[in-house]
């Protein structure tokens, strides 16, 4: 019996084994997650060109691509603007593609609970994505139609920014706080004022002389004028940098592990990029090159307030 037990025993081990190095190694987990962070990036830089170059419409019905047709029609449209909305789409299936890698890996490697939850919420965003994305052309792109379609994208991008950080760290660590309960509050009070600059954005460029097709023009447009709510956009983001600012000191006050300091001092370079950006927007009549560089930094402030709030408490060995 008891050489039967130990033949079981050593059976059970060698098979855990066998699973253990089939499944996907951290390393792969954390490519696949950084390439999902930079697809959710990616696609609102596409589908600011899609605005930009009035080509909303390129295709004017959903999920079809024009009445009858899943793909562009010769004469339905300019075929250049068919191009660059049926591509965005399209690139919707690369970003589903690469959330649902994250998602089958984190799960074959058994990691724990939040990873994968964070995971399955990606692939979700995605879905909505779509079915929002669906809606703002249906309704002709009115103005709180396409913003609708946007937030969730920055949510989606901070989403995989943590799924980015989380899955470095070992499951069965314990959690420490890695810097002061003031610094994180404010970091999280900075995070407030980032929701209400992306919400004001929003309002400025629904106001704004981009409808996202050249037939639409004016319709559907917001009807506030844009040049107030551009200062009220301004005014949003100069509490988001005194906030952020202020917790880059707090951090550097209190000893804060030099990983997460640092990443606070990138994030404030970032944001003087974006406010130069925006400034140039506001001085040249917001020029159609500016929207998707606007756009792409975006993402890259969303993506490093994530980081900043993610170091705050990790799973350390």
């Amino acid at each position: 019996m008891e050489g039967t037990g130990i033949t079981v025993s050593t059976t059970t081990s060698s098979t855990a084994a066998a699973e253990a190095a089939r499944a996907p190694s951290l390393k792969l987990q954390r490519t696949l997650a950084l390439i999902l962070l930079l697809c959710q990036g990616g696609i609102t830089v596409t589908g600011s060109l899609v605005r930009v170059t009035g080509s909303g419409l390129g295709c004017n019905t959903w999920p079809l691509c024009h009445e009858g047709s899943l793909v562009p029609l010769r004469g339905a449209a300019p075929l250049v603007h068919q191009a660059i909305e049926f591509g965005n789409r399209l690139l919707t299936f690369v970003v589903a593609a690469a959330a649902i890698a994250v998602t089958v890996a984190v799960y074959r490697a058994g990691r724990r609970q939040l990873i994968k939850n964070l995971a399955v919420a990606s692939i979700a965003g995605v879905v909505l994505q779509a079915i929002l994305g669906g809606i703002s052309v249906l309704v002709d792109l009115h103005w709180w139609a396409v913003a609708v379609h946007f937030l969730p994208s920055m949510a989606l991008v901070a989403i995989a920014a943590v799924l980015y950080m989380r899955i470095a760290e070992p499951d069965d660590a314990p959690v420490i706080e890695r810097y002061s309960p003031q610094a994180r509050a404010m970091v999280v009070a900075a995070a407030v004022a980032l929701c209400f600059v992306l919400v004001t954005g929003t309002m400025v460029t629904g106001s704004g002389p981009h409808s996202g097709d050249a037939g639409v023009g004016m319709e559907g447009r917001l009807d506030m004028d844009t040049r107030l709510l551009a200062y009220v956009h301004a005014a949003c983001m100069y509490l988001y940098l005194i906030g952020t600012l202020a917790a880059t000191y707090l951090l550097r006050r209190s000893n804060a592990p030099k990983d997460a300091f640092n990443t606070a001092l990138v994030l404030v370079a970032m944001i003087v990029v974006q406010w130069a950006v925006g400034v140039t927007q506001f001085y040249l009549g917001v020029p159609r090159w500016t929207v998707p560089i606007h756009i792409a930094m975006s993402s890259v402030v969303v993506a490093f307030s994530a980081f900043v709030w993610a170091h705050g408490r990790r799973r350390m060995p």
